[in-house]
């Protein structure tokens, strides 16, 4: 069977977790090309990103940092933030881009503890990290051909570095996936939104 030369490529998640302890992929259909998606998905702002779920999702899940800096002051707010912004202000590394199909992301931490311990590493350094205590996420959004529309996916993995982290993280998982799934398709269906606006 030979592959079709405008084929997309292998998506930069098997590259960075081609192993991965939970996967969680969501998918919606945008009507709009592919070539008119990715900028979408590029010049996101995840600030615009709205739903039933995700303000309450993020609101719990800053409650033990924001008591632990009670003495001084709520956490500063972005009024903007795109992927390269998310970059520059935190943990996340761009991990690859393949220009018009995908972005991915990945951090590494303890994100199952109340107060998440970050962790900087480096894009080249992402995929040997295997430190026991710790974790990675990659985040990838992409699009692809859908006819004549566009087929835009969130692919969330993760992978955890030994047998505790899995066990604590598997518990962790189970209470935080739907308010995780919210968040996908609520960016799902603002890039829709803006993609069929262009």
């Amino acid at each position: 069977m030979t592959t079709p030369a405008d084929a997309p490529p292998t998506l930069l998640a098997d590259q960075f977790a081609p192993r991965f302890d939970v996967l969680q992929a969501q998918h919606l259909v945008v009507n709009a090309t592919a070539a008119d998606t990715y900028p979408a998905i590029r010049q996101l702002d995840l600030t615009d990103i709205r739903g039933p779920l995700v303000g309450s999702a993020r609101w719990v899940r800053s409650l033990p940092e924001r008591w632990r800096s009670r003495k001084h002051g709520p956490p500063r707010t972005p009024t903007r933030m795109t992927l390269d912004d998310m970059e520059t202000a935190s943990e996340w590394v761009i991990l690859g881009e393949q220009p018009g199909h995908e972005i991915a992301a990945g951090v590494a931490g303890r994100f199952w503890k109340p107060v998440v311990q970050w962790r900087h590493v480096d894009a080249d350094k992402f995929i040997e990290f295997h430190e026991p205590g710790y974790g990675k996420i990659v985040m990838s959004l992409s699009v692809r051909p859908y006819g004549v529309r566009a087929l835009a996916s969130y692919d969330i993995r993760v992978i955890l570095n030994d047998t505790m982290s899995t066990a604590t993280f598997k518990a962790y998982w189970k209470t935080v996936s739907p308010f995780v799934r919210a968040i996908q398709n609520a960016t799902l269906n603002t890039i829709k939104a803006n993609a069929e606006r262009r």
